[in-house]
Order: structure tokens, then sequence, then C-alpha cells
């Protein structure tokens, strides 16, 4: 396969400082579809802490300096004072907090070692969250720390719950879980996990062990906020309905006088599903579990990895950020640091039977579906760069979906099911009818990806594997892909649209695609073939999608236009079968079509999505286009009042969420890489 075309040369400028960024949420503990938790405030004690759909996912902390007692975590007890927070900043795998209390200063760091390249690591359903004290005013003063996590993170809603708790080498473990645990029973979107166990974890540390206790929230956290003691007992009332006085799992670190010298305390927040997803009505384990590794040994091995992991985040999260400042500006960087663990945490890594990986999308506020090909699409920049074994491991339940006799379709599957049901296609017609199916998207989206995996391993057994799957789908674009009918792409939020000019740019670059798998298998005279069918069909496509200063929405409407976001991949891959001029005049024309926050999906309306607007200003032969295309993304994020998780369909006009959030689509982000 010829070499992957390079970046055009970037251009040199001074960096100038920006302001602190403002996330529109900020993730904290965030894993999977699941076990994800976020704040969704600019200070961390205004608000609850709530997984990525809205619903309360409690945690509280409390510090008391002098025997003052200072909020920094949650918002009861309310009548104690919040305490100053004086910044917040995310990298990739960590979000810190730096807060003040009179002359005493916190470090709250949430550390989440989501390492793509490190599957078992990545795997593991454990956050880090440390507590870093010292006095600044060179003075001892008398500290201690509380936190607690609440029974809802084990929920649905409020299901009945019931807790108990165990030492484990040095740790004191607590638990909490649903009392009915019906494993995998349910499907859908606007859904949170009611099965498996909430842990925290809480090693002993300098020698000192916490004081912990499994209690009704109020008494809990009362008793420290006025006497910085915990209850004697643990509550045994149960099982009982989670929002019964809200069962919590609670620590307190006794400090002692802190110094200058900085003092710190951790607990692990971990949880264990037993079964995460559901394939082909096989049952199938997290990753972390395909050994037979239970949650003791987790825990224990994630404690004793604890200062070693935080060194490579570290030094993973620095050369990251230091190659997105390099290479998109420091903007864009900070964009893509709180994508990064979005993007992943919109996915469940599991093991098949004989332990292979295969790694599950959901679909967030979307329609809820697994193993989307066209959310895998949007994605794939992002394992492509970091891990493109996570890009196979996706693409490989649906590659052996469409080989079983249950696809009959000559065009490539939408879906697997509803997260976490991956058992069949369920979008549009299902497996039953090609009624709202994407055929044309499908197929191109898999050819693409397939290249784009092919060229970046340099390996090319397993797209073999599936030679009859990509010949039959190459071929259905060379018959319906030139000037597609009726039916929806990737946008089917914008409806049914017929004479899509993009939709057949991304089938040209698709049959474009499989003539370069057909010369890496030495069947040149068939890649010839296909290559210019390719050819033939870009000419084509110049010709009738042309309206002078820029191309066209649909062939058949003057006047029209739309992001052709689907281009980006002729560069890189090397394909060259449109024209540099091609992506010049849209560049040209996308400048005079920007607004406050970003520029329109097309001329239909004003509304965008964010991935695809890094996709097309990755068009920019120029640093200067792709800044002025994607600055606006910046300030979206800063200003938008929608205070949700990153979401990727939002108006260029006032900064609000028109839909999802959370997806996984934000890996697209990263394509400038």
């Amino acid at each position: 396969m010829p070499a992957p075309v390079p970046h055009p040369k970037k251009t040199t400028r001074p960096t100038i400082p920006l302001p602190a960024f403002r996330p529109p949420a900020v993730p904290l503990v965030v894993h999977d579809p699941y076990f994800s938790t976020w704040s969704v405030t600019d200070k961390l004690p205004q608000e609850w802490t709530k997984h990525w759909t809205g619903y309360g996912r409690g945690m509280s902390g409390l510090l008391r300096v002098d025997g003052e007692c200072h909020r920094f975590l949650g918002i009861y007890p309310s009548e104690t004072p919040a305490i100053e927070q004086l910044e917040v900043t995310v990298t990739p795998t960590r979000t810190i907090y730096l807060m003040r209390a009179g002359e005493v200063e916190l470090t709250l760091t949430f550390l989440t070692p989501a390492l793509p390249q490190d599957l078992d690591l990545l795997s593991r359903t454990v956050t880090y969250l440390e507590f870093a004290i010292r006095s600044c005013d060179g003075q001892p003063h008398e500290v201690s720390i509380y936190f607690d996590a609440s029974a809802d993170w084990a929920v649905n809603t409020e299901e009945q719950v019931s807790w108990s708790r165990f030492q484990l080498d040095g740790m004191q473990v607590m638990r909490i879980g649903s009392h009915e645990q019906p494993v995998l029973h349910k499907s859908g979107d606007n859904l949170r996990i009611d099965w498996g166990y909430f842990y925290l974890a809480v090693p002993t540390q300098e020698g000192a062990q916490a004081r912990t206790v499994l209690s009704g929230f109020r008494s809990a956290r009362d008793a420290f906020a006025s006497k910085g003691t915990l209850p004697a007992s643990d509550d045994l009332r149960m099982p009982r309905l989670a929002s019964d006085h809200w069962p919590v799992m609670a620590c307190v670190f006794d400090l002692g006088a802190v110094t200058e010298a900085v003092v710190s305390r951790r607990v692990l927040l971990a949880y264990d599903e037993l079964f995460a997803i559901e394939y082909l009505n096989r049952r199938l384990r997290p990753y972390w579990r395909r050994a037979g590794m239970e949650i003791d040994q987790l825990l224990v091995r994630a404690e004793a990895e604890y200062e070693q992991l935080l060194a490579r985040c570290i030094a993973f999260d620095d050369e990251l950020m230091a190659d997105l400042r390099e290479v998109c500006g420091e903007r864009y960087a900070r964009l893509c640091a709180l994508a990064f663990r979005q993007c992943l945490a919109g996915h469940k890594l599991v093991a098949d039977a004989d332990g292979t990986p295969l790694f599950f999308s959901k679909e967030n506020f979307s329609n809820g579906c697994i193993a989307t090909v066209d959310v895998t699409y949007p994605s794939a920049p992002f394992f492509l760069l970091f891990n493109p074994d996570l890009l196979k491991a996706q693409l490989t339940p649906i590659l052996d979906y469409a080989l079983s006799p249950r696809w009959t379709f000559p065009f490539a599957p939408h879906d697997l099911g509803t997260y976490p049901l991956a058992n069949g296609q369920v979008y549009g017609g299902g497996e039953k009818s090609d009624v709202d199916q994407m055929p044309v998207e499908e197929c191109g989206n898999m050819l693409i990806l397939l290249v784009a995996l092919a060229e970046t391993t340099a390996e090319t057994a397993y797209v073999k594997r599936y030679w009859g799957l990509l010949t039959q789908w190459a071929d259905y674009l060379v018959a319906n892909g030139m000037n597609p009918g009726r039916q929806l792409c990737t946008d089917d939020f914008a409806g049914h649209l017929a004479h899509n000019t993009n939709l057949a740019l991304k089938a040209i670059v698709g049959v474009g695609c499989y003539a370069l798998l057909c010369s890496s298998f030495g069947e040149h005279e068939r890649a010839g073939h296909y290559r210019r069918i390719a050819q033939d069909m870009a000419a084509r496509w110049m010709q009738m999608a042309d309206d002078g200063d820029h191309y066209r929405l649909v062939f058949d409407q003057p006047g029209t236009w739309s992001q052709k976001y689907n281009l980006v991949w002729d560069r890189l891959l090397g394909l060259d079968l449109f024209p540099p001029e091609l992506a010049r005049r849209e560049i040209a024309y996308y400048k005079t079509r920007q607004n406050q926050f970003g520029l329109p999906l097309d001329n239909r309306n004003a509304y965008t999505k964010l991935d695809w607007i890094a996709w097309s200003a990755s068009l920019a032969e120029n640093d200067q286009d792709f800044r002025f295309l994607t600055d606006p993304l910046y300030e979206w994020a800063q200003q938008t009042p929608t205070r949700v998780p990153l979401c990727d369909w939002y108006w260029t006009t006032d900064g609000r969420q028109v839909g999802f959030q959370a997806r996984t689509v934000v890996g697209g982000l990263y394509i400038k890489l």
C-alpha cells in the first residue's frame, strides 16, 4: 500500500497564555457507559456529581481545618461553607482541583489510568482519588478529611440495595450493590447499571488507618461536620431503597498537624459488573476478568501499582498535550484532553470466549444502539492513533455478525442491538427489512475503516478473513453509491436525502479503498479495475456537484452546500482520487459560512456536528485556516449553557445542545494528529 500523505507543514507561532478553561462538564470517574460520573458546574461544591445521563452519583467531601469544617465536594451539609476553588485542570487521564480553606491548600486529583495501549489497564474499572494537603502560611494546622460515595452508583433509579465490608491486604473495603442483581436484564439508552457492586477501598497509608462506616448520609456527614467523628457502628437496616436515607460508604483521614510538607491520602473507587455485555446470546466478562481475576485481586494490584501508574499517566499526559499543542494549538489541545476519557468511556472492553478483546460502543442519548458502525467511523482516528487493536476489537463483532446466516443483506449492518445486549441489529428494519437502513453509509464506513486499519498496522491477514464481504460491499457501492437514492446517512437526524454529495463522496472513497486492498493482496488487475471505477466516479462527482465557488449538498439543487468531511480519508489514505482544488475551494467557502460557535453542517439548519467540523477543518492546507474553523469549538465548550459531557450536535448560533451527549464520536477530534 502507498504511504499515507504527510500532513501539511505547520506554521510556528508564539504561544499566548489562555485564561482558564471552563468545560461544560468535568470528567471525574469515567470508565464506560455505566461507570461514568461528572461534575456539571463551575465549582465542585455547587452541585451533586452526576452520571452522564444526569442522574445523581453522589459524592461528598468535607475538610476540617483547626476545628472548622469546609465543604469541597457535594452540597450537604448546606450550612457548611464551600471551600474556595482556585482552579481545575483536565488532562487526558487526570482531573485536578486546587482549593483553599484559610491557610490550608487542598489538591484533589481524580486519576483514571485509561492508557489505550495497555488493554489490561484500560479495562480496569478503578479510579484513584487523592487528597493532598499542605499549609500555606508555614504554621501547623490540624486537618482531617471526610469522603463518601452513595448507593445511587449501583442502581438504575432507586432500587433496593445491600452492603457489606471486608479487610483486604491492608485495605478497608466497602461495597454496595442492588439487592436483586438482575444481571444484563435490561437494555436501553437512558439507563444506569442495576447489577454488580460498587466499591470504596481505603488503603492504610503512612501507618495510619482511616476510620470507615456504612451509614445513612445524614448521620455520617453531620457527625463529621459537627464533631469530626463518624457513627460508632454500621447501619444494618437492609435491604432498603437506595433513596431511603441514601446509604453511603464513608471514610475519615485524621492527618494531625499539617505543615508546608504535603500530606496525601487516597481512596479507590471501583465497579465490578461480573458480566458486562451479551454478544449473540453469550454473556461476556470484562476484559480484566478474562483469566479468572476477581475483584479482590484487582483491588490489591491496583493499590500496589498506584505510584507507578501515576508516573506513567503524568508522562503520557505531558507527551500527548505537547503533541496536541504543537500540531493543533492550545485551544484545540484542551478540547482534545476533555474528549479523551469520554471517547474511551463510551465503550466497554470485554473478552470473547477465547480471550479475544471485543470493544463495544454505546450511542449515548442517540438511540442506545450498541456497536454502531457510523459511531465507530467518527471515533476511529482516536484508536488509529493510540491503539489500532481497539479499532479491530470494534470491527470484529460487526464483521462476524455480517458473515453469519442471520445477516442476509448485500450491504453492511448498522449496529448489533441495544446496549448492553449485542444480539442483532435493531435499527431501521433490523434483520428483517431494508427499510430505513444506511446501506451506502455503512458499506463505505467499513471499507474505509478496514483500509485505515491495514495501513496503520501494515498487516492484511485480518482483512483477508473477510474478503468476500468486502468485495460484496465494494460492488454495492459501485452499483448504488455514485448518486444515492433517498436514504439516511450517519447524520440521520437531518432526515432522508436523495442525491447526497457527501454520501456519494464516501462511496467513491470506499471503492478506492477496495482497490487499495486488492493491490495489497497482489490482485493488480482487479485493483486497476476498481481504481479506474473510483476515478471515473470522482470525475463525475466533480462535474455533478460543482456550484461555482463550492460543491453542493445534493447534486440536483444549485445553491446548496454542506461540509464534505468524508473527503479527509482521500488525503489520509493517499488515494488521490480528488484534486487538492476541491478541498481548497470548500475551505474558502466554509470561512464565509461560519457562525459564532462553528460551521453549520449544511445549508438546511444552523446546527452542526463537533466531530465533522474537526474533519472538515483538517482539510485545510495551513495552520491559520485550521484554527479559524476550530477555535469556535473551544469558545463553544467554554460558553455553552448546556452543562453536560461534550455533546456533538449543537446550535452554532447560541451554543445550546440539540441532542446527544457523552458520545464516543468526540474521538474524531484526534483526526488532526
